[in-house]
């Protein structure tokens, strides 16, 4: 058993991580601080102690990992905090304010022998397992050219906020996700061309992003805008015998935002037929084929499930700390021209 305490109640904690961490046998949730922890729009977790009282958590000598559902400023904080009373931490994303946090919070738990992670959860996105499905069968050819989507239309958001936030920006709020999925798959570019901007102008909100990561032989592109009325493709995937296209998006958040959990959900975050992508490609005759491809299940889950198995198995880390510093990076190398 894994036991875990949660510092912050809010969306991410409720939305994010409880669902998943509470549908597992192997991980028990035993306390949430906040400080307020009376005051939430969210029901609370049976069997759970809220508290203010930080000292409840970080004493607790049965809580053995502290996950940080926090604004970003307060990640490093709290993360220190937790390595210096003994606990293991999961810290979501976006990790840390700067690279240079990361690579300290990393050094720090290395020293003080405890594991410490990035909330990396969109690595379980249905629509990426499913294009890495696709390209592993090899039915593509020798790939030339990936894209990564995640488009909104939501005018309102970048409309209401009238002043540049580095840290509220969209490339480190959704930029952390699909710079993390390809980062995890086809490791670091050797170059990267930034184009970051605020459709609405400067001072406003960064609310655009276009990055292509080049490899010797492909280009990943990762695009998103608040936009797109009509959105992209969430996965485009181009070789030289074929093509995969994954219209929609992973259903988990759609799921979750309904209140439809996966405790007691056997359909929960399925993909439909509707929902499935095309693969089109010339087989080694040369024959035509164009076929739907069944989605692989996402699942927020499988984060926890890895850190238990560091944790506790001693297993390596799946998402690896020089990962997490080379986002960071990325990130902060992209918002640099905006103000």
């Amino acid at each position: 058993m894994l036991t875990i305490g949660y510092i912050g109640n809010g969306k991410s904690t409720n939305r994010y991580h409880l669902p998943f961490s509470m549908n597992r046998d192997h991980l028990k949730v035993k306390a949430i601080y906040a400080r307020n922890p009376d005051k939430s729009e969210w029901e609370k977790a049976p069997g759970v102690l809220y508290t203010n009282d930080i000292d409840a958590i970080m004493n607790d000598p049965e809580i053995q990992l502290i996950v940080v559902c926090t604004h970003i400023d307060s990640h490093y904080a709290y993360a220190k905090m937790a390595l210096d009373h003994g606990k293991h931490v999961l810290v979501e994303k976006p990790f840390m304010l700067t690279t240079d946090e990361a690579v300290s919070i990393f050094q720090y738990a290395k020293e003080k022998k405890l594991i410490i992670q990035c909330y990396q959860n969109r690595r379980y996105d249905s629509d990426f397992l499913t294009t890495q499905k696709v390209i592993e069968s090899g039915k593509l050819g020798e790939l030339l050219e990936v894209e990564f989507n995640y488009d909104y239309y939501r005018p309102e958001t970048p409309l209401s906020v009238t002043q540049f936030s580095k840290f509220n920006s969209y490339l480190y709020g959704h930029g952390v996700h699909t710079v993390d999925q390809a980062i995890s798959y086809f490791g670091a570019p050797e170059s990267i061309n930034y184009d970051v901007r605020q459709l609405l102008g400067p001072g406003r909100m960064n609310d655009y992003f276009d990055l292509d990561f080049f490899y010797p032989s492909l280009k990943v592109s990762i695009k998103s805008s608040f936009f797109r009325l009509k959105a992209r493709p969430s996965f485009a995937v181009y070789g030289k015998k074929g093509v995969f296209v994954k219209e929609t998006i992973d259903r988990q958040e759609e799921h979750l935002k309904l209140f439809y959990l996966p405790k007691g959900h056997a359909d929960f975050g399925i993909d439909l037929p509707e929902h499935y992508g095309i693969v089109t490609y010339l087989d080694d005759e040369g024959k035509y084929h164009e076929e739907k491809v069944v989605s692989e299940k996402g699942d927020y889950a499988r984060v926890y499930d890895d850190m238990y198995q560091t944790i506790v198995h001693g297993k390596e880390k799946v998402i690896k700390d020089e990962e997490t510093v080379a986002v960071m990076r990325i990130l902060e190398k992209g918002i640099e021209g905006c103000s």
